[in-house]
């Protein structure tokens, strides 16, 4: 017994020079009397003893002190993982004799009574060395790593990839691939550091994440608020990257060890201003938004690129390791969006979108769970798919140009073939505000101001919406209509009881009754004396109307623009 001790001892101190960091007699795991942690034996002067001993052993490699704890674990699950982890074995058992808080630490095969822990301690305390018998918030353990596991996941290097120190242990993931329980070179002894993700980039590949704002940002918190970082050293995003989101142990959300339940508290504690330039926290306090704090646990990686229930997650939107600020011309999706699923034109769902418009489509277009318009319309249709369709007979130009050659109100640089993102109406409203529809004080989260309420008294901010793209001065001297000053100012008309601002469907109406968006809001407009309602294109700046409007009959009213 002597001379084993006297060889463990040797083993223990003969370590490369300048690097005595690296002994096991200056970590936490030396829980002899004379160790450096809070967790410390009373008298117990061996240091080896709590893991190994030379004889009986269970199992014999390597010579461990301890019994098998014998629990059934809770085990990691996600849609969205390949991996089939089972009952942790190997390495990770020997691992979990302490560590899963069950058995005494001081409870070895070599000692008839159990050693005593300072301040009473038998097993180890609450806390994050504390992983319990639930791991279901832990990274998994314990499962084969493969070629047709990497092949089949598509973001995991293939095991032939992966280089020491990182080691998988009989084609197997266990604790020892991440951890040196003898070493701890950097923190948590982990067996190369995790700054910029060293670590989590041994095994995993993530499509877009190099380009990534994530990946590349040297944003720092700027002390204000709380730590969205209180688990890492590290000081910005660029050095925390995957642990700016995720965290390998005791997540607060177990489906991809997120650091937060609420999915929405894994972004916010940096786009809330104090790390990021934007603060998207300040939008989502304003009454008209995309509501991601309606809903928990909804959201699935997984689930189809078609929403098919209500919900709305930043994730939704956002794929957090692709975004970036690359910029991009309508209707090209820009770096915000990068990676990003959505529903194209055509209404096939898609993994990556190409098109700004593909990504609304996923809850507005063919969604059974998309918002109803907020306008009672002649023709119904709350499929914007539709509405925006390039054979549509007259559409806003977000999937393509519009159908109308003659816009004279277009500011420059605008022209008739110009194409728009929905965001350059749906947006967070505000000098300074940053893009996209997160929140707005406008209903249907507009950019603008757009009145639709009949009698609204015309102004430049009544629709300043129309009128960041529309000439004000060219509307109100009749270039596009001859009847515009008369209705919007002098009758006090909106634009909405006209006009249907995204479009309308092949499928219901025609470029002769439907051209210039005429669509009328039926709690204005209603059917003539004669019971018809429509309005009719007769040519380049003429046409018809017959309705009934502010009490007044038009029944086959003509004019010319």
């Amino acid at each position: 017994m002597r001379n084993f001790r006297a060889l463990l001892l040797f083993f223990l101190m003969v370590i490369p020079v300048g690097a005595a960091a690296q002994s096991i007699i200056n970590t936490v795991h030396n829980l002899s009397a004379t160790g450096p942690g809070d967790v410390r034996a009373i008298s117990e002067s061996e240091i080896c003893i709590f893991c190994h001993t030379p004889h009986n052993s269970r199992p014999s490699s390597p010579l461990w002190n301890k019994d098998d704890p014998g629990y059934t674990y809770t085990l990691y699950h996600s849609s969205t993982a390949e991996a089939v982890p089972g009952q942790p074995d190997g390495a990770s058992i020997l691992c979990l004799s302490c560590h899963d808080g069950t058995t005494a630490l001081g409870n070895v095969l070599s000692r008839t009574d159990d050693i005593g822990f300072s301040g009473g301690i038998t097993t180890l305390p609450p806390g994050s060395s504390n992983m319990s018998t639930d791991l279901a918030d832990d990274h998994p353990i314990s499962f084969d790593y493969t070629t047709g596991l990497a092949a089949a996941d598509g973001q995991l290097k293939d095991p032939t990839a992966i280089v020491s120190p990182v080691t998988l242990h009989n084609g197997r993931m266990q604790c020892t691939s991440c951890h040196d329980p003898h070493r701890d070179l950097t923190n948590d002894f982990l067996v190369v550091s995790n700054q910029f993700s060293e670590l989590c980039f041994s095994c995993h590949n993530r499509d877009f994440w190099s380009f990534s704002t994530h990946s590349t940002s040297t944003a720092s918190w700027n002390g204000n608020g709380i730590d969205p970082w209180p688990h890492t050293p590290y000081l910005n995003v660029a050095e925390n990257a995957c642990e700016s989101c995720h965290i390998p142990h005791q997540a607060g959300n177990s489906q991809r060890l997120l650091n937060e339940l609420a999915e929405e508290n894994n972004c916010l504690p940096c786009h809330n201003g104090n790390v990021a330039s934007t603060n998207i926290l300040m939008q989502l306090a304003k009454p008209y938004l995309h509501n991601v704090y309606g809903y928990n646990l909804e959201h699935d990686a997984a689930e189809d690129p078609l929403a098919l229930s209500v919900h709305v997650e930043c994730e939704d939107c956002h794929n957090p390791h692709g975004v970036s600020n690359t910029p991009a011309l309508a209707p090209a999706a820009n770096g915000f969006l990068t990676g990003a699923r959505g529903v194209d034109q055509s209404g096939n769902p898609v993994d990556h979108i190409q098109y700004a418009y593909e990504l609304c489509f996923r809850c507005h277009a063919d969604s059974p769970a998309k918002p109803t318009s907020l306008t009672t319309r002649q023709i119904e249709q709350n499929n914007v798919r539709l509405e925006f369709d390039p054979a549509s007979p007259s559409h806003h130009a977000v999937t393509s140009a519009g159908a109308n050659p003659n816009v004279p109100s277009l500011i420059a640089p605008l022209t008739e073939s110009s194409m728009i993102y929905c965001t350059d109406c749906h947006s967070s409203d505000g000098a300074g505000a940053p893009s996209g529809p997160h929140g707005s004080i406008y209903p249907a989260q507009l950019k603008y101001q757009y009145r639709t309420a009949d009698n609204t008294l015309e102004s430049a901010s009544a629709y300043e919406l129309c009128y960041s793209c529309h000439s004000r001065t060219s509307i109100l001297n009749d270039e596009s209509f001859g009847e515009h000053d008369k209705h919007i100012r002098d009758e006090r008309t909106p634009c909405n009881a006209c006009h249907d601002p995204h479009g309308i469907s092949n499928t219901q109406g025609n470029s002769t009754n439907n051209a210039h968006l005429i669509n009328f809001d039926m709690s204005i407009v209603s059917p003539a004396n004669n019971g018809m309602l429509f309005f009719e294109s007769t040519g380049v700046f003429s046409g018809r109307c017959v309705l009934n409007c502010h009490g007044e009959n038009h029944s086959g009213f003509n004019w010319d623009y």
